[in-house]
């Protein structure tokens, strides 16, 4: 009994060799990140949704602490970004204030939702 006839078999390897082959490439998984609606100040966490992130886009969670003499202003930021922007630090100037910046990345799903620690301090409030 003769289940394919010799044209069928080539015909059946050059559909079967590309479909193997797509399926052996790793395909590139977007991230879905917490993305803040505006930026925040201290002590207050953003408020912040879930955003599918363009392939290779990691999540970003970002602090900038800006002063100007006694005053001082702490920012959160939220969303995803290039990996080349992850892990920087630098200073800015804006709005009057000196502000010194620090970029995390991590690359789970909706891993850079937690609320930076500093952001749980109040100066004045004591929690028992």
């Amino acid at each position: 009994m003769v289940l394919f006839r010799e044209g069928e078999k080539k015909m059946m390897s050059q559909l079967l060799c590309p479909l193997l082959f797509l399926c052996l490439v790793p395909s590139v998984v977007s991230l879905f990140c917490f993305t803040c609606v505006f930026p925040t100040i201290s002590p207050l966490d953003c408020i912040k949704f879930p955003q599918k992130c363009p392939p290779g886009q990691l999540c970003l969670s970002s602090k900038a602490v800006g002063k100007s003499g006694a005053f001082s202003v702490t920012l959160y930021e939220k969303s995803c970004v290039l990996s080349s922007l992850c892990g920087l630090a630098g200073e800015k100037y804006s709005m009057g204030l000196n502000f010194t910046f620090t970029n995390e990345c991590c690359a789970t799903h909706l891993c850079n939702g937690a609320a930076a620690l500093s952001a749980l301090y109040w100066p004045g409030l004591v929690f028992s």
